[in-house]
This record gives structure tokens, C-alpha cells and sequence, in this order.
């Protein structure tokens, strides 16, 4: 397919076919792959590159999220990692000169049991330490923060209180990954869509490019971010990753006039909310507990979601479903990513975000595309590579990575 009309003004990127080889190959063309493919054209002067998507860009895991972005975890590393990332969250509009509509609404934890209290406590402390800007807020508090809350006593959960960043909040996903695009484009890099990876190429051990539905791609160097199917991906190279792929599933109600002003998450009853910019209430859940690559999930999960939101939220009883969907994660034993090389020389791994793969975008990309620049880590993703399950030094964030694992 030739490049279709690149210098009309309506095309915010070229769709090109794709060159026989380059320096580098980024699979996956959804928020992560962009990021890579525009922090090693931006920062490290790797032009000839080319993102590679099997479906249309952004519609994996990208399309199919609640676009909460926070950095409040538990651990050094993690609060490291993802703090980062809310600091480029908030310079990126005026880097890629586009709007994605990052509302810094603020986002509160919700504690319901002394054991939530005490884990909160320690939590707000912990990013305290890290410069991590977090506060404990009262029943009371919670009320001011977010007017249509119950937190009366008399319900199955009580809301004890809460942990409260008010620098976190929401951005419009689809616009994230269209900012990133553009940008990757006006650098050089080719996105090239509907062109699945089926094989590997290698020279012994290490990679030298990749067999798709549109032919043999040669490559220097060659990124994997697959999210939910990278372990499908890994076994094609020859080798396995320590994940499992779960369907998440999440929904939306139909337009209202603005009633939700911050973002609430409970990890206790499974639910979390906010309200999009056009109106509708975006709710998630917890996974479904069976693996699968499938973007649906079973229907308890919702009815358990909504008996949660309506008790927490009682004006929701007069809102209305207008549709779900689910997107598949891919979950590390942890709950913490991979951004690493592999045990393939020049074939590397981001994988294993979990829930936290929208917000962690950034930072993501930036320590993703200077480890694919000069094959090793950076510092912040140091702690997050694929041998910590072979020593032990695990970064278990089961509690901060919030409802879903």
C-alpha cells in the first residue's frame, strides 16, 4: 500500500510500506511502542525505525483503558519509575505541541478496613520519603474532595478514609497515542499498520530481524511491546516470560453533566471511577480470574463492579451502561513490569505493566528506548529486569498496583 497522501493536512501521520530493513523495530503500536519509537528518534537520533502494529494504531490496550495516571506506589522503585512518568505527563502537551487533555483532577485511594488504613498510612509515608507528593485524608475530607460520596456507617464498607495525590488524575488515550504518532512521524519513523510479527529472524543468538504478513523486516535491533500478547510474542523468539494474560474489563455509562470531579479507587470492593471530559462515568474493575486473550470478560465482574459503585455512589443508580469492554494485561508475579533486554541479543522486552501500563506510558518509553539505544539499562528500569526472577529481588506492588491483581 502506498503512502497515502502524507503532505495533506487532514493525515496527521504517513502510511507507508515497509523498507526491507532498519536500525531498529519497535512491535506493537500502542502507547508504549509509540513512546519507544519517539524517545530513540527524539533522544537518541534513531530515525530509520519502524513501529509495526497487526491491527489499526492504538487498538489494543491503548483504546481499551481508564486512562488514570498516578505515581503514588509503594516501593523505591516503583514510585521512581512512575514518578517520572507523571513528570513527563505533564511536559508532553507542550513537547508534542497536541492537547491529550491531562486533567490533574487528583486521585483518591479508598481505606475500608484498619488493615487498609495501616497499608495506606505506610504508603503515604513511603512516597512522602520519595518526593511523591501524597496526603492522608479523612472520611471528611474524602466528602469535600468528591461531594457525592457515601460515607455514612451504615454500608457493607465504610469509607475509613483515604490516600489522596492530588497532582495525579486523567488524559484522553486515543489523543496520547495520536500526539505520539505525529510526532514519531515528523522525525522519520515509519508506523506501519496491519503488519503482524509470525517469526523471528536470528543469527545464532542474536536477532536480525522479523518474518510479518507483509514480509521479511530485517533489523539491528528489535522491541517487543506487546503488552497482553508479549508472551506469545517471546515464544516465538525462544523464550518464555514470567506473565500471565488476564481480560480487565471496564465500562462506561451514557453522558452526564459533570457530578465527579476527582478520580476514586477502591481496591477493597473492586472499583474505580471518574468522569471523561465529555460526560460518561468510566468505571473498572478487577481482572477475571482465568487467563485468556480474549477483549471480554465474564459478566459477574460487572454486576459485582456496579453493586460496588452504586453503594459508594448512590446517585449512579439513576446512570445507565452504554457499553464495556475489556483489554488483556499482562501480569508479572510481582505486579511490577519488565523493561529489559532478553536472553535474545539486541531483542528486548517491555512487558508486564499490568494495570499500570497508560500511566507508566512516559517513562516506559524513555527507559525502553535508551536501553534498545545502548543495550543497557537505565537506571530507573535497572531494578525491573527479567533476571529479578531468578534472584529473588522482587518489587511486589500486588497492594499499590490498586484492583486488578
Amino acid at each position: 500500500m502506498a503512502d497515502l497522501l502524507p503532505e495533506h493536512p487532514d493525515f496527521l501521520w504517513r502510511n507507508p510500506d515497509p523498507k526491507p530493513s532498519y536500525d531498529a523495530v519497535i512491535i506493537g503500536g500502542g502507547g508504549h511502542g509509540l513512546a519507544t519509537a519517539y524517545f530513540l528518534a527524539s533522544r537518541h537520533g534513531m530515525t530509520n525505525i519502524a513501529v509495526l502494529e497487526r491491527g489499526w494504531l492504538a487498538g489494543g490496550n491503548m483504546a481499551r483503558n481508564t486512562a488514570i495516571i498516578r505515581s503514588n506506589y509503594l516501593w523505591d522503585e516503583s514510585a521512581a519509575i512512575y514518578e517520572h512518568s507523571l513528570k513527563l505527563w505533564e511536559q508532553l502537551p507542550e513537547e508534542l505541541e497536541y492537547d491529550f487533555l491531562f486533567s490533574q483532577r487528583g486521585v483518591l485511594n479508598l481505606a475500608h478496613t484498619l488493615g487498609d488504613v495501616r497499608e495506606s498510612v505506610r504508603r503515604v509515608n513511603a512516597n512522602v520519603l520519595n518526593g511523591v507528593d501524597a496526603e492522608w485524608v479523612t472520611p471528611e475530607q474524602v466528602k469535600e474532595l468528591c461531594p457525592i460520596i457515601n460515607i455514612g456507617d451504615d454500608i457493607r464498607y465504610p469509607v475509613m478514609g483515604a490516600t489522596y495525590q492530588a497532582r495525579a488524575g486523567i488524559a484522553k488515550h486515543d489523543h496520547v497515542a495520536w500526539a505520539f504518532a505525529r510526532k514519531c512521524d515528523e522525525l522519520g519513523v515509519d508506523i506501519i499498520q496491519n503488519c503482524e510479527v509470525t517469526g523471528f529472524l536470528k543469527d545464532g543468538n542474536r536477532v536480525t530481524g522479523v518474518e510479518t504478513s507483509r514480509g521479511t523486516i530485517h533489523a539491528g535491533k528489535v522491541g517487543l511491546c506487546g503488552a497482553g500478547h508479549s508472551s506469545v510474542l517471546a515464544e516465538l523468539a525462544g523464550f518464555r516470560l514470567p506473565i500471565q494474560s488476564h481480560p480487565l474489563q471496564a465500562l462506561v455509562s451514557e453522558l452526564h453533566e459533570p457530578v465527579h470531579p476527582t478520580v476514586v479507587m477502591s481496591n477493597h470492593v473492586h472499583v474505580y471511577v471518574s468522569q471523561a471530559h465529555k460526560g460518561e462515568l468510566v468505571m473498572g474493575a478487577g481482572v477475571d480470574a482465568y487467563n485468556g486473550y480474549g477483549q471480554r470478560g465474564a459478566f459477574h465482574v460487572i454486576e459485582e463492579q456496579m453493586a460496588a459503585a452504586v453503594e459508594l455512589f448512590p446517585i449512579f443508580t439513576r446512570a445507565h451502561v452504554l457499553r464495556t469492554w475489556g483489554g488483556i494485561v499482562d501480569v508479572t508475579l510481582d505486579a511490577s513490569p519488565v523493561v529489559s533486554k532478553s536472553p535474545v541479543d539486541q531483542l528486548y522486552v517491555n512487558c508486564g505493566w499490568g494495570t499500570g501500563g497508560f500511566k507508566g506510558t512516559p517513562s516506559a518509553g524513555y527507559t525502553f528506548a535508551h536501553t534498545i539505544a545502548n543495550d543497557e539499562a537505565h537506571p530507573l528500569n535497572e531494578p525491573f529486569s527479567l533476571e529479578r526472577f531468578e534472584t529473588g529481588v522482587l518489587i511486589d506492588e500486588h497492594g499499590a498496583a490498586a484492583v486488578a491483581h
